[in-house]
């Protein structure tokens, strides 16, 4: 999440993009209604989701980390993208103002130029501590945003062996783009597995000895939702009219004069009775 003060000088900076139709279309023709062809142009407008993402103080990305067995081919990575992670329109277009409707923004499909979306900074494979060095990086990404001049993602390519790994990719992606579940699927969309290139990856599915659990378990499983909706509900509300979360050292994000306090991306290996044990330092429920 980046400063409120940058935020207010980007909004102010930020200006309308202008784009058109290539010439070569406009002759030949694509066989489209002319409706539908002057929708495209004028883009499609962001979902109310979307727009919260760009207000003030929620101005999110989100970042994921990969940790790889060997250095990364950056040619192969963009070869890949192109025909997997670019067919996705979210990921092959600018968010704009629109000056027709309020400067509200809007998806404009635009060509994307990979060597802008790629990021692959210079190292010295000399650093005493390479792992430092990946966290220091990766929160620093956490501090500044993306341009709006390019579809609001990057990819950036650590290739420095650390104590896990031999090479590190930073996906950088604006939360208007997706959530993290939606993300997920998209990344696992694009990937294949080693052994058969052109299979997509597996997930563990959990075995049961229910020889029927769908059906077995449906009428609980509605109780459950129902009743862990209504608390929740319950719950919002009375944070919101009364309410106050529990202050803890991992709530602790905001300064007494404004602004945020500066965090950093860790990485560390813990054991499930450490993550118990904060639980129930914390007073947290499983």
């Amino acid at each position: 999440m980046e400063p409120v003060g940058d935020q207010d000088s980007r909004r102010q900076a930020l200006r309308p993009i202008q784009t058109k139709r290539s010439a070569a279309r406009e002759v030949e023709g694509d066989g489209k209604n002319p409706e539908d062809i002057k929708e495209e142009e004028e883009g499609e407008a962001l979902s109310p989701v979307g727009r919260i993402f760009h207000e003030t103080c929620f101005n999110v990305y989100v970042i994921a980390i990969a940790g790889c067995k060997t250095r990364i081919n950056v040619d192969v990575v963009k070869a890949n993208l192109e025909h997997t992670l670019l067919k996705h329109p979210r990921f092959s277009s600018l968010q704009v103002k629109d000056v027709k409707k309020d400067g509200g923004m809007k998806w404009v499909p635009t060509k994307v130029d990979l060597d802008k979306q790629i990021i692959i900074p210079s190292l010295h494979h000399t650093i005493s501590s390479p792992d430092k060095m990946v966290e220091d990086y990766i929160s620093n990404l956490s501090k500044t945003y993306i341009d709006y001049s390019k579809p609001l993602w990057e990819l950036h390519i650590l290739n420095i062996k650390t104590s896990d790994a031999e090479s590190v990719a930073v996906f950088r992606i604006h939360h208007s783009l997706g959530d993290g579940m939606s993300l997920m699927s998209l990344v696992l969309a694009c990937s294949r597995q080693i052994s058969n290139p052109k299979a997509l990856p597996t997930l563990p599915v959990k075995k049961t000895s229910n020889p029927d659990p769908v059906n077995s378990g449906r009428i609980w499983w509605t109780i459950r939702l129902v009743w862990n909706t209504i608390i929740d509900v319950l719950m919002f509300l009375a944070t919101t009219l009364f309410l106050k979360d529990t202050m803890t050292p991992l709530s602790n994000g905001w300064k007494k004069g404004g602004g945020h306090v500066p965090r950093r991306f860790v990485y560390r290996t813990v054991s499930l009775d450490d993550i118990k044990l904060i639980k129930n330092g914390m007073k947290t429920v499983s």
